[in-house]
């Protein structure tokens, strides 16, 4: 009778082990219960992805080692050089050789001036495509007369005044004495400009017939130019 007590004893033990053990394990698999402990540390199971570690962070320097730092994320900043500036563009270049400055490449505009007092500006603008040249001084020619007035001798400059296509060049005309000492005085209501050769010496191509006011411009025997200057400023100043 004690054997068979004995081994239903150890049956139900065994049972109740069994049991125990199925406990475990179904605790373990649902993620809620223990951990078993009689399993090998060893043994390699398969977790939820939320009980996934995340990966470790990659070294910025490969085999260093160094952890990459928040620095190390921020995207690399390139200094981008200020675009040069484009060269200015350079003037238009003349279609050909220089040729002399005369009535029909040319624009002559008579302007009275208030000061000087008795002045009158001649101003002469290349409307040609090549440059010329504006060689002594005008040969200006009122109404009827049979001469030409003449120049101011301490007026000449020390270059021939050079005009590019659309620059002007100037001569200033004393019409009269300012204090009145002039003889023959008359009012003259044309004018024709005559321009010199290189030579000065002849007129060369075609004259300008500048316009004057309605009412004309008053002369006398003291009048006289000035030989052609580069700037306004130095024409008027005779």
């Amino acid at each position: 009778m004690s054997s068979i007590r004995n081994s239903r004893t150890r049956l139900m033990t065994a049972a109740a082990t069994v049991a125990l053990a199925a406990l475990s394990l179904t605790a373990c698999n649902d993620g809620t219960g223990t951990r078993d402990e009689g399993a090998s540390a060893d043994s390699s199971t398969t977790g939820s992805p939320s009980a996934t570690a995340p990966a470790a962070p990659t070294s910025a320097s490969g085999s260093s080692g160094r952890t990459s730092s928040p620095d190390d994320a921020k995207p690399a900043t390139t200094t981008s050089k200020p675009a040069a500036h484009a060269p200015a563009p350079k003037a238009p270049a003349s279609s050909g050789k220089a040729v002399t400055c005369e009535g029909s490449n040319t624009k002559t505009v008579a302007a009275p001036l208030n000061r000087p007092v008795n002045h009158m500006l001649l101003t002469v603008t290349n409307t040609g495509s090549n440059t010329c040249y504006l060689y002594g001084y005008p040969a200006v020619r009122f109404g009827e007369a049979q001469s030409v007035p003449p120049v101011i001798e301490d007026s000449q400059p020390q270059a021939v005044v050079t005009l590019k296509p659309g620059e002007s060049g100037y001569a200033s005309v004393n019409l009269s004495a300012a204090d009145g000492s002039g003889s023959h005085g008359r009012t003259e209501k044309s004018l024709v400009v005559y321009f010199h050769g290189r030579s000065g010496n002849e007129s060369v191509g075609a004259g300008a017939h500048p316009s004057l006011p309605a009412k004309g411009l008053y002369i006398d025997d003291s009048l006289k130019v000035t030989y052609w200057q580069q700037s306004m400023d130095d024409a008027v100043s005779w």
